[in-house]
């Protein structure tokens, strides 16, 4: 995982340079200025030269302004490299969710995607730039201040350094409490995300029922167990920090009292004192940094590891080696012997199922809830891979053409609309951002929205708030429809694309329907059999399979499950 941590800094290696460059800068000055002391207090000022000390002085003045660029250059070319690191994540993260399969999505959270996409990245940022730097610096100070120290006096220097393993096998004994902490922190605000998400997402149906405190309470659940998880991933921290301190006021105490029984017997001076004195809290500065270094270590590896868990999940719907594009399609469509489940061949949802839809034909599928409908059109683009038997279109395996290609030629529209925020023109250009505008307002008139579209103080600019919320159900499945005529795809399914709909916007969505049918291969689910009546054949699917198909006309004359279905749903008019 750290291999794959590090090939992030390839593409900004120069960046990484600079910056590990000028850090060194920062570290040697650091080095030469208590050495720098140390010789104006035991050489210089007993001399009486005046001259050097101003020289001197003149020098470690512009040392310090070197310093200063040096710092300026770590601090913020440093945190760009690592806002760059965590954009190529991000980036390669949200690629990698667009190939995942619907079956990761139906298992999944929002708000833990969420949560993993943002959170967790955010942490990285520091990491990326401090880690390597942290122990760069850390590196660098101990080793030259240990080779300069212990040419003053050796003795002291032991002393001083025997406790640096001390303080390595502390922050290792944390490391592991630190990082379990760290990482139920990041599973809780997942939580939290995953709840918030789901609350404002159905605030009007809470608002309906006069829910909002049992909203309020479920949230308030979450973010109490988030509240616990910081407490103790702070309480992990406090024992960590507050241990460091311990030992290195000791360490200072040390020096003082064994520098000073130093020098009472003269194996040092003064100055050779308060030289050891300024290198000791120099020689802090590498110890903090390892230990800011282990918390954020400990902080962005967490959120690593969660990003690394879904980067290898490995997409189960993907292109063979030797797919070819589908071209030129007609529009045959066949299932040969299809069994299907969402459960690994347990619980089949379709069984040996045989069909064959024939180019430009209007097929409706009718039948009893759960008995696969949906599941069947949602196969057909391959959103789910059939456990057996083949589905063919124009005579080729669906699963050896590119699926680009494939969902490129189907055209779907549902009952549940999903509409993104922003205008009019964004959701319906989605259908083929290519086309011009001018096609867009054809696709609109189409679809019979283009009149109602020209009332809005905008027009096709109109902001349709989050979903399209300031839309009718009746306009959102009118601009779902003017997507696809854009799209213009020589397969169309229809999932019960009107059920949720009066009847007077049924007609008019039906006329529309209509339209976009024409001269495609056109599966239609649904549930109002009034829609479904010029169909050119109609299929009966139930848990056993297909039952019975046939027209309209000829269903009604077999007097079975069709026609049962069809009086029960017109028993009003029929009495």
């Amino acid at each position: 995982m750290l291999k794959k941590f590090i090939s992030y800094y390839k593409p900004h290696r120069k960046l990484f340079f600079i910056d590990m460059f000028f850090a060194f800068l920062i570290s040697a000055f650091d080095l030469v200025f208590p050495m720098v002391t140390r010789n104006i207090v035991n050489e210089i000022i007993p001399a009486g030269r005046m001259d050097l000390l101003l020289r001197w002085t003149i020098i470690m003045l512009v040392l310090f302004i070197f310093r200063y660029i040096s710092y300026y250059i770590v601090s913020y070319w440093g945190h760009v490299l690592g806002v760059y690191i965590e954009y190529d994540m991000r980036k390669d993260l949200f690629a990698h969710l667009q190939t995942l399969p619907f079956s990761y999505y139906d298992n999944t959270k929002t708000g833990h995607i969420m949560s993993r996409l943002v959170n967790d990245l955010r942490d990285i940022t520091e990491l990326a730039h401090h880690g390597p730097e942290d122990l760069f610096i850390s590196l660098v100070m101990l080793v030259g201040s240990f080779i300069l120290l212990i040419r003053i006096e050796w003795r002291l220097t032991l002393i001083i350094f025997a406790f640096v393993p001390v303080m390595i096998w502390f922050s290792m004994s944390k490391r592991t409490k630190m990082q379990d902490s760290f990482r139920q922190v990041r599973k809780k605000i997942a939580n939290v995300n995953a709840q918030l998400e789901n609350s404002i997402s159905g605030v009007r149906v809470a608002k309906s029922f006069t829910n909002e405190e049992y909203e309020i309470q479920k949230f308030n659940d979450g973010n109490d167990e988030f509240k616990e998880a910081r407490k103790y991933s702070y309480k992990a921290m406090a024992e960590f920090v507050a241990g460091i301190g311990l030992i290195t006021n000791i360490l200072n105490l040390i020096v003082i009292s064994a520098g000073g029984y130093f020098v009472y017997r003269e194996f040092i001076t003064l100055g050779d004192l308060l030289a050891y004195t300024l290198y000791v809290n120099f020689f802090m500065q590498p110890i903090r940094r390892l230990s800011d270094f282990m918390q954020q270590y400990q902080d962005g590896m967490t959120g690593f590891e969660r990003f690394m868990e879904i980067m290898n999940i490995e997409p189960d719907i993907i292109d063979k080696e030797d797919a070819v594009e589908l071209t030129k399609v007609k529009g045959d469509i066949e299932f040969k012997d299809v069994s299907f489940s969402y459960t690994n061949g347990e619980d089949r949802v379709l069984s040996d199922l045989n069909l064959n839809i024939e180019a430009g034909k209007t097929v409706a599928i009718v039948g009893p809830s759960g008995a696969g409908k949906t599941t069947l059109c949602h196969l057909i683009p391959r959103f789910y891979d059939i456990n057996e038997g083949q589905i063919l279109i124009d005579g080729k395996d669906i699963r050896d053409i590119t699926l680009k290609s494939l969902r490129k030629n189907i055209g779907l529209v549902q009952q549940d609309v999903f509409l993104f925020t922003g205008t009019i023109m964004d959701n319906i250009s989605y259908g083929d951002p290519t086309k011009p505008e001018e096609d867009i307002i054809e696709a609109a008139k189409k679809a019979r929205i283009h009149d109602f579209i020209m009332t809005l103080p905008n027009g096709y600019d109109t902001y349709i708030g989050e979903k399209g919320v300031k839309l009718s159900g009746g306009q959102k499945q009118r601009i779902s429809i003017a997507r696809l005529f854009l799209k213009d795809p020589p397969i169309l399914i229809l999932d019960e694309a009107t059920s949720a709909l009066d009847n007077e916007t049924e007609v008019l969505i039906q006329e529309s329907l209509e339209e976009l049918a024409k001269g495609r291969t056109t599966l239609i689910i649904a549930h109002r059999l009034s829609t479904i009546k010029n169909a050119d054949e109609i299929l009966v699917l139930t848990n056993e399979g297909i039952e019975e198909k046939g027209s309209h006309e000829e269903l009604l004359e077999i007097d079975d499950i069709y026609a049962n279905l069809y009086r029960s749903q017109f028993k009003d008019l029929v009495s």
